[in-house]
């Protein structure tokens, strides 16, 4: 009879051949490197992890869903909002922009809407609230993090005062980001008559199932179908980061592309239960209020391609004049890197603003290993004191303003669900531009000769750190 120390090599060298067939497949050349190192280094721990956070893989239901529900919003701007596709005002050099974003994410660009931005944390969260206690007929959110904090106990008492009056609501908050909330406020929320949804449930054994880093990170909301939310604010207190609250930004939206808002929210509860609605009240007539034309770009795991980034470096190489990116989370892969250095290169003023605060320590090493390279290619990079940046959007030149959930990294890329709102107005920019100015100027920016003498042990937990993104 084998020793048991023969059985556990043989076992050992099964993994490696069974894994160097496996790993590479749809994953870039990268990740599965670094990946097959692994597991030839660590076979049993590795084929663990591996388990846990490897597999990119999305249950064939879920895709079957999100193709399903893709065609129903196709559908249905063909049969009843083909009155509202209208094609914006844009230079030659981004005509193409609009008709990428809708083969990427299903909607077309409607026109007629009225944008505000809402810079202010506070405020953002009093006009939900506000816009929840004058609902009449239904609610819908959806985040990311639905915290037991102030906040939290804010938007659950909203949401009660509503379903009191007789008026719908659905709250969809993600299993995992949301994991503490849903146990505090489920089951006080049902009971006054909300719904909740939890997204992306997570276990071995749970049917529908995926890899549990797999996460909706979106944070939409819509009331009566005629005003929308998006953004990067999560239901949460500011205080999330020690002694540097949050800082976000969000859209308050008016017009027909509440509709589009509207069909994310609602396909994701599809996808997430398979129940279906009468549309009717949910996607009410809605009349221009303003002269906004805009669209929503939605990615994840079930499109099976990375729309966000596609859409991302997309408006880089198309970019003339000037680009300022926002994010609090820079861990790009190599085809979004080349585009920005590519934009600077030929001359785009190409400004990146970043916290100087993080939340996520391990990150934050592996975000500044790019920055040397992006700063000999002529990339500004801005670190903002402040407070903890966690708003996400970028501006392109003078016509395109792009804000939502998703961060320049590779987790939001290709793992979270996530949206972007696209405005195509001079106008929208220019709000959005004096918001980025004030960043600018709240900013220390980096210098290339300074950032250099950086100690030597920085340098190699950064780069250490970068490693990790491959694992992805």
């Amino acid at each position: 009879m084998p020793h048991w120390s023969t059985l556990y090599l043989v076992s050992e060298w099964t993994i490696r051949f069974i894994m160097l067939v496996y790993v590479p497949q749809q994953r870039t050349a990268a990740a599965a490197r670094t990946w097959l190192l692994l597991i030839f280094l660590l076979p049993w721990p590795g084929i663990i992890i591996y388990a846990l956070f490897g597999r990119i893989r999305v249950p064939r239901s879920r895709v079957a869903q999100q193709m399903l529900a893709s065609q129903r919003i196709v559908q249905a701007q063909i049969q009843q909002k083909s009155h509202l596709i209208c094609e914006p005002g844009l230079p030659p050099y981004l005509t193409h922009i609009p008709g990428l974003a809708a083969q990427l994410g299903d909607f077309e660009t409607f026109g007629g809407n009225a944008v505000e931005l809402l810079p202010i944390y506070e405020d953002s969260i009093a006009r939900l609230v506000a816009d929840i206690d004058a609902a009449t007929d239904h609610v819908h959110l959806l985040t990311y993090i639905f915290a037991p904090d102030a906040t939290g106990q804010c938007l659950a008492s909203a949401l009660t005062r509503a379903a009191q009056r007789g008026v719908q609501c659905r709250v969809m908050a993600d299993a995992v980001g949301s994991r503490a909330g849903l146990e505090r406020w489920s089951a006080e929320l049902r009971r006054d008559g909300v719904e909740v949804v939890a997204m992306l449930q997570v276990g071995f054994f749970r049917h529908n199932a995926a890899r549990f880093d797999l996460r909706n990170h979106r944070k939409l909301a819509v009331i009566d179908g005629r005003i929308g939310y998006a953004g990067s604010q999560n239901i949460i207190d500011a205080s999330f980061v020690s002694g540097y609250p949050n800082e976000e930004l969000v859209a308050r939206v008016t017009g027909p592309v509440v509709a589009q808002i509207q069909a994310v929210l609602l396909a994701d509860r599809f996808i997430e239960t398979g129940a279906t609605f009468d549309v009717g009240p949910l996607f009410p007539e809605l009349p221009a209020t303003g002269s906004t034309t805009a669209q929503l770009v939605p990615s994840g795991p079930g499109y099976q391609r990375e729309n966000g980034e596609e859409l991302f470096i997309a408006l880089l190489y198309a970019a003339r004049q000037r680009v300022v990116i926002t994010t609090p989370y820079f861990v790009p892969d190599e085809p979004f890197l080349t585009a920005l250095r590519s934009a600077a290169r030929r001359g785009v003023e190409v400004r990146l603003v970043v916290s100087r605060h993080a939340n996520q320590t391990f990150t934050q090493y592996a975000q500044r290993s790019y920055y040397d390279d992006l700063l000999t290619a002529g990339v500004h990079i801005h670190l903002y004191r402040p407070h903890f940046l966690h708003a996400k959007h970028l501006s392109v030149d003078d016509s395109v303003a792009v804000l939502g959930s998703t961060n320049i990294d590779i987790r939001s890329f290709a793992l979270n669900a996530e949206v972007s709102f696209i405005a195509y107005d001079p106008t929208v920019v220019a709000h959005l531009r004096a918001v980025q100015e004030r960043y600018l100027g709240d900013s220390d920016e980096l210098d290339l000769a300074t950032w250099r003498q950086r100690p030597l042990s920085q340098r190699v937990l950064q780069n250490l750190a970068r490693l990790g993104d491959s694992l992805l």
